[in-house]
C-alpha cells in the first residue's frame, strides 16, 4: 500500500546541549555536566520523526555550505527522508541552537538561524510544486513568516491539509488562520495567540475556542506533562500524557507534531492521532537530545503505545 506523502517545510540546526543543575539567570555562570552535539531544528526534527514512525517524509529546508550542512544532509539521507528540496546556501552558515537542560528536563534555547533565515518564498516556489501530490503539509516558524505564508497558501490552493506548529511564536501567524486545518500551540504559544492564561484544561478550552473562532478548524494545545487538549467540530477532548520521568523535553513538541502527521496520513481519527502523538512525545522526553531522542515505530510497539486504534 502506497503511503501518503507528508511535506515538512522548516528549519535545520545543529543543537549543542549542556545538562546542568538549573538554567542560569542573567549574569550567572553554571558549571554544567554532560555535553551533547546532535542534529536538530524544528523542521528537521519533525521530518525525522515522520520517517522513524513509518511515514513518507519529504523535507524542504536550507543549510549552509559547511560541515554542519554536510552532516545534516547525510543524516537525512540515512533516515530515508526525501531531501530533493534541501537547498544549499553559499552565503549563510547552517543554523545552530545552544540549549541548556536542567535537572527536571526543562530547557532554555537560543538559536542562530543562519541559512534558515534565508529560506525564501522563491526557494519554496522552486521545489514545492514537485510535491503537489502530497496530502499533508507540516510547518513551524523557525523560517521567515513570508515563506510559511507562501507554502500554506500554495498547499491550501491544492487541497493539501495544512498543520501549523506556531513555534516560536510570531504574531503574524494569525493572518493564516483561515487556511490552517490544524494548529498545535503549546501553553505559552496559545497564551500569546489568545491573551488567555493557561494553567489547566478549563483555561486551555477557552483559548482553543478563541483560536477556532478566528478561523482555525481544529485546535490542539499541548500541555506538557498534563497531555493535550483537542477541539474538533465543537467538541473538546482531554488526552492525558503517559506518566513518565522526563530527562530532556527539547524535541517533545516536534515529535508530537511528526507523530500527529503520521497518524493522520494513516487515516486515523484526529483524537486517535493526538493519543498516538502524546505517546511518541512521552518516549522522547525520557532521552537526551533532539533527533537522538526521537523514537522509532517499534519503540511504541514495545512500550504498548502503538495500541491507539
Amino acid at each position: 500500500m502506497k503511503k501518503t506523502k507528508i511535506i515538512v517545510v522548516g528549519s535545520t540546526n545543529i543543537d549543542m546541549v549542556v545538562k546542568s543543575s538549573h538554567i542560569p539567570i542573567p549574569g550567572e555562570t553554571v558549571l554544567g555536566g554532560a555535553f551533547l552535539m546532535t542534529p536538530g531544528g524544528k523542521g528537521a526534527n519533525q521530518a525525522v520523526a515522520i520517517a522513524r514512525l513509518g511515514g513518507d517524509s519529504t523535507f524542504i529546508s536550507k543549510v549552509g555550505n559547511d560541515i554542519f550542512g554536510k552532516q545534516s544532509t547525510q543524516l537525512f539521507d540515512e533516515e530515508g527522508i526525501d531531501i530533493k528540496g534541501l537547498l544549499l546556501d553559499q552565503s549563510y552558515p547552517s543554523g545552530v541552537a545552544l540549549i541548556t537542560v536542567d535537572k527536571f528536563g526543562e530547557n532554555s534555547i537560543v538559536v542562530a538561524s543562519g541559512a534558515n533565515s534565508n529560506l525564501t518564498p522563491d526557494d519554496i516556489k522552486k521545489v514545492l510544486p514537485a510535491n503537489s501530490e502530497a496530502k499533508i503539509l507540516l510547518m513551524q516558524l523557525e523560517i521567515p513568516i513570508e515563506s510559511v505564508k507562501y507554502a500554506a497558501e500554495y498547499a491550501f490552493s491544492k487541497g493539501i491539509r495544512v498543520i501549523l506548529n506556531p513555534a516560536p511564536y510570531n504574531a503574524s501567524v494569525s493572518d493564516l488562520f483561515g487556511i490552517i486545518d490544524i494548529i498545535t500551540p503549546n501553553c505559552s504559544e496559545a497564551e500569546k495567540l489568545t491573551g488567555i492564561k493557561i494553567n489547566d484544561f478549563e483555561s486551555a478550552k477557552k483559548a482553543a475556542k478563541k483560536i477556532n473562532i478566528q478561523g482555525v478548524r481544529n485546535v490542539i494545545i499541548t500541555l506538557g506533562k498534563m497531555g493535550a487538549l483537542l477541539y474538533e467540530k465543537g467538541i473538546f477532548y482531554q488526552i492525558e500524557a503517559p506518566k513518565i520521568n522526563a530527562v530532556d523535553t527539547t524535541a517533545a513538541g516536534d515529535v508530537f507534531n511528526g507523530a500527529l502527521a503520521v497518524a493522520i496520513a494513516e487515516e486515523k481519527s484526529l483524537l486517535h492521532a493526538v493519543q498516538f502523538a502524546c505517546h511518541a512525545a512521552a518516549i522522547s522526553v525520557m532521552r537526551m537530545g533532539a533527533q537522538s531522542s526521537i523514537p522509532y515505530r517499534n519503540d511504541l510497539i514495545l512500550t504498548d503505545f502503538e495500541n491507539y486504534n
